[in-house]
């Protein structure tokens, strides 16, 4: 089936990944980890993101994040699993998706038919994900699908996600963008992470920021201000086709009429998020 162009790519950005990301800027986050014995900041997010690998390394993690320091990294892992084991991660994780959604939500949001009507259609995009040379999204499809429809709901969005961004790291490197590299250009888009957010979940430094800042100005990708060249716009909506390629299957199995649908309920669930102040204003941006 073909659908509309970029109507998967708008709905993933637009009602999938924000929905499953509220866990990460979520205050209870780090209430469900402490109570763990995890209380360094990012310990917790290395935990919280890595937990449906199981106790793996440094190494695994790194590969599979794609854009993480490596050092940052193996500071954290796996030392964190001898405070913690992943199930116990994950069993906090999913507490966390409970309370951080019906804070942001409501009660009476939580109970609507409205919500479970996108829970089950997004399920249904899940049907048509695969598993090969997709890590992330592989280890989360074993986890068991939770009962009440908002936790199905955001293990369905975290599905969606995680099975794009394997996608995506695929077309990074047909790019020839190394991780530094595909951070720096995403940033100068305006719509990726901020140096500072950079900094303190991916543990780079600002000589490294700025390292990758030469290199793309002498592919000619950023310009001496550091903003896209054309090639830069070039590159960066290459790799977004690529990556929507690599992704279209959930959305062709779901319809375009259940596309749609998904993209209008879940669209106004992240809307009603982000207005109880689900993110950091300063999250996104060039500077």
């Amino acid at each position: 089936m073909t659908l509309p162009p970029l109507a998967a790519r708008h709905c993933w950005h637009a009602a999938i990944n924000p929905l499953h990301s509220t866990v990460y800027f979520s205050p209870d986050t780090a209430k469900e980890f402490a109570a763990l014995g995890i209380t360094d900041p990012v310990a917790v997010n290395l935990a919280h993101r890595s937990a449906a690998m199981g106790a793996v390394g440094a190494g695994v993690v790194t590969a599979a994040f794609y854009n993480y320091r490596h050092d940052l990294v193996a500071r954290h892992l796996p030392a964190v699993w001898d405070t913690a084991t992943p199930e116990q991660a994950l069993a906090a994780r999913l507490r966390t998706a409970d309370s951080t959604l019906r804070r942001l939500l409501g009660d009476e949001t939580i109970a609507s038919p409205e919500l479970a009507e996108a829970a089950d259609l997004a399920l249904r995009a899940t049907e048509a994900c695969t598993r090969h040379a997709r890590p992330l999204y592989a280890a989360h499809a074993d986890l068991p699908v939770p009962e009440e429809p908002h936790l199905r709901l955001w293990h369905a969005t975290t599905l969606l996600r995680e099975h794009r961004g394997d996608g995506h790291l695929a077309a990074l490197l047909l790019a020839d963008l190394d991780p530094l590299e595909a951070l720096v250009s995403h940033t100068a888009t305006g719509k990726g992470m901020t140096p500072k957010w950079l900094k303190a979940i991916r543990g780079w430094e600002q000589s490294d920021l700025d390292a990758a800042a030469e290199r793309l100005r002498e592919r000619g990708i950023l310009d001496a201000d550091g903003e896209l060249t054309e090639e830069g716009k070039a590159v960066r909506g290459r790799l977004e086709a690529d990556t929507d390629r690599l992704d279209a299957a959930p959305y062709e199995h779901l319809g375009e009429q259940g596309l749609a649908r998904l993209h209008e309920l879940g669209g106004g669930l992240v809307m009603k998020a982000f207005a109880a102040g689900a993110f950091p204003q300063d999250l996104l941006g060039k500077r």
